[in-house]
């Protein structure tokens, strides 16, 4: 079984919806809850399976992603929970991590909520896979880096490969499943996942 093929059949998707707007996904890693969690936490780690970080990674510091979102710790429980405020375009929102022991390995789930309203084009237009499918890659990378000791070396090489443009497709379509479960149109969802899967697939060369 391939990394991609372990990770769609692992992932759960949910799109929550209520005062405010969330998407979650839940995945078991065949690793214990303390090596989940300091690959999620430390620096050095962390920078390779997903983005380089800098900043003071502690309750009440802030961080900065290399190109990404930047923000605040704002609980940090070692190895349960975490939850940091989240900054990126303009956007203000947070994500919280959780895990917990489940036999033989890890249960991490990851909530990313939106503070206030969202703008209702962007939403219409990409719905919750504007977000669901960066951070379905970004958890593919964890468990590859946990499985392997090292994610993608080469992302945007990658991103031209047609496993990539697969991975993204079949992602964008569990969040058009999670869509329609909250409520939303087959069209309404279809629609939204075509515009997502081609934001994040890149020009063919």
């Amino acid at each position: 079984m391939t990394d991609i093929d372990d990770h769609l059949n692992r992932v759960g998707r949910e799109l929550r919806e209520g005062e405010t707007r969330a998407v979650v996904l839940r995945r078991g890693y065949d690793a214990p809850a303390e090596d989940v969690w300091d690959a999620c936490t430390d620096p050095e780690r962390i920078g390779r399976w997903f983005l380089p970080v800098k900043g003071d990674l502690r309750l009440g510091g802030t961080y900065q992603l290399e190109g990404n979102a930047g923000g605040e710790v704002r609980r940090c429980e070692p190895p349960r929970l975490l939850l940091v405020t989240w900054v990126f375009g303009g956007q203000e929102s947070e994500v919280e991590l959780r895990l917990s022991a489940e036999e033989g390995g890890t249960l991490l789930e990851l909530e990313h909520r939106y503070l206030g309203e969202v703008d209702p084009t962007f939403w219409e237009r990409f719905g919750p896979g504007a977000v669901g499918v960066g951070w379905d890659l970004t958890l593919l990378g964890l468990g590859m880096y946990l499985r392997r000791g090292e994610s993608v070396k080469d992302p945007e090489a990658w991103a031209r490969t047609p496993e990539y443009r697969d991975f993204v497709a079949r992602s964008s379509d569990g969040w058009a499943a999670a869509q329609r479960a909250a409520g939303a149109s087959a069209e309404e969802a279809a629609a939204a996942a075509a515009n997502t899967a081609a934001f994040y697939t890149p020009p063919a060369s």
